[in-house]
């Protein structure tokens, strides 16, 4: 039985958290909400805040809180998380933690957590097939051949985010804008730690002792 109701995920790039989120939702019966996929579906959709998003996103910049904060809040009114949802990719910093308080009270603010070393071996190890974009992982999905594709045998690519450099960059961000919610929700006292280094069913097991109690 599920202990908590309204349920934070977070964690840097590459420790599994939408994987974990997916398979809480799946368990449980409740909504997975991810900030990226409300901002697709309200692209899909072409509501106001789409045009905005996708202008922002073509852009290349960085979504205004305000805008996430907006998109968020009217994404957690509608009736389906009314019984409990798992929020994944939000809040990403303070400011946004505290409109989120402002909507609706969250019971369980749960990290994810790897090392920086772990998070660029994860990333990194992508690779991507430039024309029928397959992905694999040199470590976890190799090819059956060195670099190539199984499918149409083309020479597999880094993509430019995977690169360690850029994921380095964000997993920096990460530290400075999104770890000061340990903080944070450790004063409210609704924050809980899990080890993400280990396979992602050990990694299920731990999270569910916790959800379970």
């Amino acid at each position: 039985m599920l202990k908590y109701k309204n349920i934070i995920l977070f964690g840097p790039q590459g420790s599994g958290k939408g994987t974990q989120a997916d398979i809480l939702a799946e368990k449980f019966g409740m909504p997975h909400i991810s900030t990226g996929e409300i901002f697709r579906q309200e692209i899909k959709e072409h509501t106001e805040i789409g045009k905005m998003a996708e202008q922002i996103i073509n852009a290349g910049s960085l979504m205004p809180d305000d805008v996430t904060n907006e998109i968020v809040a009217k994404r957690l009114k509608k009736e389906a998380t009314q019984e409990g949802f798992i929020l994944e990719g939000y809040p990403r910093n303070i400011n946004q933690a505290k409109a989120l308080d402002s909507v609706i009270g969250i019971d369980l603010a749960l990290e994810v957590w790897i090392s920086d070393d772990e998070a660029v071996m994860r990333i990194g190890g992508r690779r991507t097939c430039p024309k029928c974009g397959a992905i694999y992982h040199l470590k976890f999905k190799p090819p059956r051949q060195d670099r190539v594709c199984d499918v149409d045998s083309e020479e597999l690519v880094i993509r430019d985010d995977d690169k360690e450099e850029a994921v380095r960059k964000r997993l920096a961000d990460y530290h400075e804008q999104t770890e000061p919610l340990i903080d944070f929700y450790k004063e409210k006292n609704i924050y809980k730690r899990i080890n993400g280094m280990p396979p992602i069913s050990e990694v299920t097991e731990s999270i569910m002792e916790v959800v379970e109690g």
